[in-house]
């Protein structure tokens, strides 16, 4: 008897890394093994050494294929076994490890946007629906399209045990949202890949395709963002070391805002809930700030924080990297851990 090992690995496209995947045939019972595959199609590797590995990482259940199959998420290797300038994954792992004894949870909200016939999934033929506002969380056909791709995925990621919280649908027509978290750095991340994966494999079915695009539609209609939740114990237990973690992203806000995907200057305007990519503000219950402390927070003295600058398209290892990095420096060296 065999099972079939989906082996989904992260490219190297730029500006933006694309998700790439292959099946395996494997005895049952039998190890994920090492694999690999052709960089220089993947824009990876040249073509006279294309050669590149993929190291399973994290794995579960296929929902899609059902049975003992699995769904197995991969770090690009180079043939020396080091990992490849690509692989964004490296780079959180020690910085998460050094920073573990302070308990970091992610929360990430993907919004995301469906697609037909070269344009989004609601839009009219040659025009444009009626201005954005009754969609947001609406109800019935004239409000909510692409519900029926939204439920499959949603019981896709249950079955596959990720860590998905919750969805809604967006602002725009045919957008939408789903949350992943909480979970340390390395979960809410590894997580968030596999939920994109399977996100655009069931969309297939439906013959409808799903971006990331931070600006899917240009003129009076809301970007698309991943806002990123996040906590220390120190903030779960107390309001200062929030206000610390604030002032901290402020310090290194355009290392930030580099890091957080392309384009954010296009959705950052300063428009439709976002503060412009160049500036930075924190403040409580504001969604017109680069970082909103909810309103309860503020009232219980404890909890957590919401970077609103992260885009869809961002990559949620270099987004946790970041944040951990900059949070968690700050509040050990003000002895807030």
């Amino acid at each position: 008897m065999t099972y079939k090992a989906e082996y989904i690995w992260i490219d190297g496209t730029e500006p933006t890394a694309r998700l790439r995947s292959k099946t395996k045939i494997l005895p049952d019972g039998a190890d994920l093994p090492v694999w690999g595959f052709d960089g220089s199609s993947t824009n990876q590797a040249p073509g006279g050494a294309s050669d590149c590995v993929l190291k399973p990482v994290f794995s579960c259940p296929d929902p899609v294929r059902g049975g003992d199959d699995q769904l197995v998420l991969c770090e690009v290797l180079t043939t020396d076994m080091e990992p490849h300038p690509s692989n964004t994954r490296a780079l959180l792992s020690p910085i998460a490890e050094r920073f573990a004894a302070q308990e970091s949870w992610f929360g990430i909200e993907q919004e995301y946007t469906f697609f037909e016939d070269g344009r989004p999934l609601g839009f009219p033929s040659g025009g444009f629906p009626a201005p954005q506002g009754f969609y947001y969380c609406g109800v019935g056909a004239d409000e909510v399209f692409g519900r029926e791709i939204v439920e499959a995925h949603l019981d896709a990621c249950l079955t596959a045990g990720l860590e998905i919280s919750g969805i809604n649908a967006e602002v725009m027509p045919g957008q939408w949202e789903f949350q992943v978290g909480p979970g340390g750095p390395l979960e809410v991340a590894d997580h968030l890949w596999v939920a994109r994966w399977l996100l655009y494999r069931i969309a297939e079915d439906f013959g409808v395709g799903a971006t990331l695009n931070p600006k899917p539609v240009e003129g009076d209609w809301n970007g698309a963002g991943a806002h990123t939740n996040f906590s220390t114990k120190a903030m779960r237990d107390g309001y200062e070391p929030i206000i610390t973690a604030c002032e901290a992203l402020g310090e290194q806000a355009q290392e930030h805002v580099k890091g957080y995907g392309a384009g954010i200057e296009h959705r950052l305007t300063g428009l439709h809930e976002t503060a412009p990519w160049s500036e930075y503000s924190y403040g409580v219950s504001d969604r017109g700030a680069s970082v909103r402390i909810p309103w309860q927070v503020e009232a219980d003295k404890k909890g957590y924080i919401e970077d609103r600058r992260p885009n869809a398209n961002c990559d949620p290892y270099v987004v946790t990297r970041l944040i951990v990095e900059t949070c968690c420096s700050a509040l050990e060296k003000a002895g807030q851990v």
